[in-house]
């Protein structure tokens, strides 16, 4: 008699639980396909704060490093000693961690990407280490519609070429992403680009209103590790420049609906208002309003109310277009760049860094009267893109859970790619 097979154990390996809302999009997208098509599936989590994410989830979970578990020192001197004996820690934890899971997947995110401030020894080490410790466990490890960009410091670019390299299956959710890390040094020849997974999310219902209401995303941009000495200079001068253009917006008479991707963006959304209601009295509460979100479904909810989006972090950007909305982006990176130039909105960009308030209100007009035309558009490419991710799917079934690579291109040569 034959034992019944064990169901698999499957990790997700991610900054979770620290309050970013596209990071979580992604996840609810893996979680999504995995429990559908996977539903015996035994799920966990190593993420950034465990207790959050267990308490938002109800899946169980566990810190990625020795020191996120034990928490800081007394003094600067003991947190420094607790961070350097975590280093050495967790090269055996680590690999004690992931012996206990037959999959691990990385869902999307910008896991290789230096946009925002990062050091090599925090995550990129923490990634790389999980990448090895798997690969010499024999655990399969998935990198799925994963961002980067060139890193320009040596160490992140041999941390991060190190990790890819480890992987049992890699997609980037753009080609840009993908050919950064084959400048980089990474054979990327048999790398699949699908879209970002936030892009397979259910959509929310679109509700009725009469008034004119602009989705204004903001972000706590400081720059990026070669900033580190003008952070706060950066944020200041972006926050004055959205506040200038949140008080031509009133001025026009429109509602605002302030959208944030990070707990961290609240201090753009507090100045915001406070000058509003210095310099415009007379204004109605509810002409600016502001909701924080706990999920990217409840972002996407409330991004659904307006006509016109303007937005600044990858994911307010993402959600607008996924709802076939108007939208500028303010970018902060290439990533955000070529979501919409895939969405034929290539004209309504501007660098977040030297933004031009002038010149984002004549693309605001120009947005604006052009919207009954660009939105067809935008549907045709959303559709499109979910048929992409559930091809994906496919391959990840055959790879992650029917056991081997060459079961997964015989899936793709079956549907005739």
């Amino acid at each position: 008699m034959s034992e019944t097979p064990r169901p698999p154990r499957v990790a997700f390996f991610g900054l979770l639980g620290s309050g970013n809302l596209g990071n979580h999009g992604s996840l609810d997208a893996m979680l999504d396909f995995v429990r559908t098509r996977h539903p015996e599936a035994e799920l966990s989590c190593v993420c950034a704060d465990p207790v959050e994410f267990e308490r938002q989830y109800g899946i169980p979970a566990v810190a990625i490093t020795w020191y996120q578990q034990h928490g800081p020192g007394r003094s600067r001197l003991g947190t420094a000693v607790r961070k350097t004996f975590g280093k050495v820690a967790d090269l055996v934890r680590m690999p004690r961690l992931v012996r206990n899971y037959d999959v691990v997947i990385v869902p999307g995110m910008g896991v290789l990407e230096t946009t925002l401030e990062v050091r090599p020894w925090g995550w990129p080490y923490a990634l790389f280490l999980m990448a090895l410790s798997a690969r010499l466990a024999g655990v399969r490890t998935a990198f799925v519609s994963v961002g980067a960009n060139f890193a320009r410091e040596r160490t992140l670019r041999r941390l991060y070429v190190g990790t890819a390299r480890l992987a049992s299956y890699r997609s980037f959710r753009d080609a840009y992403s993908r050919d950064a890390m084959r400048q980089m040094g990474l054979d990327t020849s048999a790398d699949e680009v699908y879209p970002d997974l936030a892009f397979g999310l259910p959509a929310p219902a679109v509700p009725e209103r009469r008034e004119r209401i602009v989705g204004l995303g903001v972000m706590a941009y400081r720059g990026t590790n070669a900033d580190r000495h003008q952070a706060e200079e950066i944020l200041a001068e972006y926050t004055a420049k959205i506040t200038e253009f949140a008080r031509w917006l009133v001025d026009q008479g429109y509602r605002i609906r302030l959208i944030i991707g990070d707990p961290a963006d609240l201090v753009v959304v507090d100045a915001i208002v406070a000058d509003l209601r210095r310099t415009r009295p007379d204004l109605g509460e509810k002409r600016v309003v502001s909701e924080p979100a706990e999920t990217l479904g409840e972002l996407m909810t409330q991004v659904a109310e307006a006509d016109l989006v303007v937005a600044s972090r990858y994911h307010n950007v993402l959600s607008a277009l996924k709802l076939s909305k108007p939208t500028i982006s303010i970018s902060y990176g290439t990533k955000s760049d070529v979501l919409v130039e895939q969405m034929r909105l290539a004209e309504f960009r501007q660098p977040l860094r030297g933004l031009d308030v002038a010149r984002l209100i004549d693309q605001f007009r120009a947005l604006e009267a052009r919207a009954p035309s660009v939105v067809p558009a935008m549907r045709e490419r959303n559709a499109e893109y979910v048929r992409e991710l559930e091809r994906q799917y496919d391959v990840l079934s055959a790879v992650l859970f029917g056991g081997t690579r060459a079961a997964a291109e015989h899936v793709v040569l079956e549907q005739g790619e």
